[in-house]
């Protein structure tokens, strides 16, 4: 089966850029949801750990109690609580959920400023309120998502001018956050109480030129040992349909990675590797053929080679990679 390295100084070099930003690593919430981006929850929670991150953010209750040991303060955005721990809170998105939380639940009202996915409207705030105190939960911060931070337009201030809207009327001593990582390199005046930041940490963030330019390291790369080999000659077929005709006499390798381990199968036939090794015909299942003889491959260092290839994102190209796929910190 293929395998997965992950760099640990990559990573801590990317948290000690984003700790700059925010003037302080107790201000970063690592967001951990969806397998840390495909990295793996508990591997890359042991790692923020070891660096100092005390917060996270998840998208389920079973991924918040998965890594309690490894932080004092979880916010899990999509789920409500099955057993209690004093340290996960749970995000509420609409007015008509606030009875879904059991009494005395630690929750953080999200509010929709402009991106108009999650979040109470920002004229319930007063009636959220009322109800967060009916149903007897314990309200400590208010949180919104901004979906244009990385692209130009007007849409990104206009949901800061309505978060601030909002922070205004809200009650004193909670707890306010609103940048993504693009969010978060997009201003220089980093000043709410804690970022919760995803892509930047693992090092695939794309911002404009014309917004900001940062340097990151991706933390993740696949690798996928040979499964076979073969000398084909001038007119061979290669794969499922036959797509990849030889123009010349070729080496083609089989590898041990393919669209059911996470490789998207858009790739088929177009995909290269950093180092120029160019893939034969369709991905399969399991397995992917590609014009080399090497014993080992390395798939990709940098999701965005993917993404760029499958005309996608770095975060589809990551989290379609298998939590069966080994994890190796390096």
């Amino acid at each position: 089966m293929a395998y997965i390295t992950l760099n640990k100084n990559h990573f801590f070099y990317n948290l000690d850029i984003i700790a700059k930003q925010t003037k302080s690593k107790d201000k970063i919430a690592l967001v951990l949801k969806d397998n840390a981006y495909g990295h793996g929850l508990l591997e890359m929670a042991g790692l923020a750990q070891e660096w100092g991150i005390t917060k996270a953010v998840v998208q389920s209750d079973a991924e918040a109690h998965a890594i309690t040991p490894y932080f004092q303060y979880i916010l899990v955005l999509a789920d409500t609580p099955q057993k209690f721990s004093e340290k996960i809170r749970y995000t509420i998105n609409e007015l008509n959920a606030i009875e879904k939380f059991p009494r005395g639940t630690l929750v953080e009202l999200k509010v929709n400023t402009g991106m108009n996915r999650n979040g109470i409207e920002m004229d319930e705030l007063e009636s959220a309120l009322e109800k967060i105190e009916q149903q007897g939960l314990i309200l400590e911060g208010m949180l919104t998502h901004h979906g244009c931070a990385d692209e130009l337009g007007d849409v990104y201030q206009q949901q800061k001018d309505n978060f601030a809207k909002i922070k205004a009327k809200a009650p004193q001593g909670l707890r306010f956050h609103s940048c993504n990582s693009a969010a978060l390199f997009r201003d220089d005046d980093f000043n709410e109480d804690m970022a919760r930041v995803g892509i930047a940490a693992y090092g695939c963030m794309d911002l404009p030129e014309e917004i900001k330019s940062v340097e990151l390291k991706p933390v993740l790369s696949v690798f996928a040992d040979r499964l076979s080999s073969r000398v084909l000659p001038k007119g061979s077929c290669i794969g499922y349909g036959g797509t990849a005709c030889l123009e010349q006499e070729s080496v083609v390798s089989n590898y041990n990675f393919g669209y059911g381990d996470g490789f998207l199968r858009i790739c088929s036939g177009v995909f290269t590797t950093f180092e120029g090794v160019k893939i034969a015909g369709r991905i399969s299942m399991d397995n992917s053929s590609f014009f080399s003889d090497k014993e080992r491959l390395c798939i990709f260092k940098d999701a965005r080679d993917v993404s760029s290839t499958a005309q996608t994102i770095s975060y589809e190209v990551l989290t379609s990679l298998k939590p069966g796929l080994k994890r190796e910190i390096v």
